[in-house]
């Protein structure tokens, strides 16, 4: 046992390992390298029933897969989601082994598609496999309540603690989402919105795709508290329940800011779409006054004999007051046909 391997920021040991722990020795858990977590899961038949360890891959390094399977016995399954690429957050029972994937956001995520990413993990009663290719928060997270000394008694409440930690980061996005939404609003009603829906078309996507990715998929995490592994313990079963219930209750809140978006975007096309009426009248109106000037104009223009009006000492005048009487009425019956639409 020697210095965290975290100390070298989010890289990894030759191994892939970013960083490992041992819990059950103590209050504190026990900062493991690669050369310790092998030497304990080659003893792993005589260690104490209660300890368990922890370790942190990262597969951006080519060694990490190498790693496990030469010194880790995984189920298959572990495996098989690893190269799925990201899909939505669930957690399933394979070879009596919890095989879970969690979304989660990168570290200063920014609303973009492209800080959402992916993490693996595979717990059994004694050892927690955990994976991922970019740094994430809700780990990260996790990581700093162990270093906190934060008692950690079982490897199933390893998992709750992580899921509890990413409902935290996601109430952060949602509040830091609902933020942005009223900023927006404000400049609405104030009449000072200058790029209107883009923005609020992003940030919808983003929740919307966080949403489909971090909502778990509920049969499969209904069929593994129905009959949980033998060896998870009847506290556990509920303390995992009761998480995904708040995590529930989280993406409820995130529906409810997609709604308030969607209408905010309604009223903002409403506005637009009033806009460009009151453009296409004015458009009308102008179209409709010039129609007269326009008529009489091209009748007199043309290059004939018998243009009335044309020897009359008057004749200009008459013309003049004939297209004003014209274009009055015009004005007139457009201006009344919009008052009775």
């Amino acid at each position: 046992m020697c210095m965290e391997v975290a100390d070298f920021s989010y890289g990894s040991d030759p191994s892939g390992l970013v960083w490992g722990y041992l819990f059950g020795r103590g209050a504190q858990a026990l900062a493991l390298d690669s050369a310790a977590a092998l030497d304990w899961l080659n003893r792993a038949e005589q260690q104490a029933p209660d300890e368990f360890i922890w370790l942190h891959f990262n597969l951006s390094n080519a060694a990490s897969e190498k790693w496990l399977k030469t010194h880790v016995r995984l189920a298959e399954e572990f495996y098989e989601t690893l190269h799925q690429g990201s899909r939505s957050t669930r957690i399933e029972l394979a070879e009596n082994t919890l095989i879970a994937v969690v979304n989660d956001v990168l570290h200063n995520f920014s609303f973009e598609a492209s800080d959402i990413s992916t993490l693996w993990l595979s717990v059994t009663r004694r050892i927690v496999i955990s994976a991922r290719r970019t740094p994430l928060q809700s780990i990260e997270r996790l990581r700093q309540a162990v270093k906190g000394e934060e008692p950690i008694r079982s490897s199933v409440e390893l998992l709750v603690h992580l899921l509890r930690d990413q409902a935290d980061v996601l109430v952060k996005i949602v509040r830091d989402a609902g933020a942005r939404v009223d900023d927006i609003e404000d400049r609405l009603l104030a009449g000072r919105l200058t790029r209107k829906r883009e923005d609020l078309g992003a940030l919808r996507r983003v929740l919307v795709r966080l949403q489909r990715l971090l909502a778990p998929e509920p049969a499969a995490l209904f069929r593994m508290l129905q009959r949980p592994p033998a060896w998870v313990a009847e506290l556990d079963t509920q303390e995992l329940r009761q998480s995904t219930e708040e995590f529930a209750v989280v993406l409820r809140d995130m529906s409810s800011l997609q709604e308030r978006i969607k209408l905010l975007q309604e009223e903002i096309a409403a506005g637009v779409n009033e806009d460009n009426n009151r453009s296409l009248f004015v458009l009308t109106i102008v179209t409709v006054l010039a129609l007269p000037i326009n008529i009489i104009a091209g009748m007199l223009g043309m290059n004939v004999g018998g243009i009335p009006l044309a020897q009359h000492p008057h004749g200009f005048l008459i013309i003049a007051v004939i297209v004003v009487s014209f274009t009055v009425v015009a004005g007139w019956l457009v201006i009344r046909m919009q008052k009775n639409s």
